[in-house]
């Protein structure tokens, strides 16, 4: 097993751990009847994401981003990724770009989603 397979692997269950008390937390704090959990983790991870990847860029620590980027933030949001291209795409001067698979990335996730609830109860109705 490679070194970075190992380094994702812990990361993530350190992400999804942290995830899972997040959730926890924000349910017992604030209560059902919205995602508050699903949201902070969204916002702290694509905040920690760019955080992240300057001091790793800045402080030549890119041999520890598969641990923190990939695994640990990845098992705490995917969203820190998804957040991560838009800038990307977007720092590279294709705004259009960032736009169209921003866009095309929540519309499709959601319809997606849609559809694999339907396609699963229509199965097991």
């Amino acid at each position: 097993m490679s070194y970075t397979l190992v380094q994702v692997a812990l990361g993530g269950a350190i992400g999804a751990s942290l995830r899972y008390l997040t959730g926890r937390a924000a349910f017992h704090l604030m209560g059902p009847g919205f995602p508050w959990g699903t949201i902070a983790v969204n916002i702290l991870g694509s905040f920690l994401m760019g955080v992240l990847v300057v001091v790793l860029a800045e402080k030549g620590g890119t041999r520890l981003a598969p641990f923190l980027t990939v695994g640990a933030l990845g098992g705490f949001t995917t969203f820190s990724s998804f957040s991560l291209d838009v800038m990307t795409i977007y720092e590279r001067g294709e705004v259009n770009l960032a736009l169209l698979y921003a866009a095309a990335s929540v519309v499709l996730s959601l319809l997606a989603i849609a559809v694999g609830l339907s396609s699963a109860r229509w199965i097991w109705s």
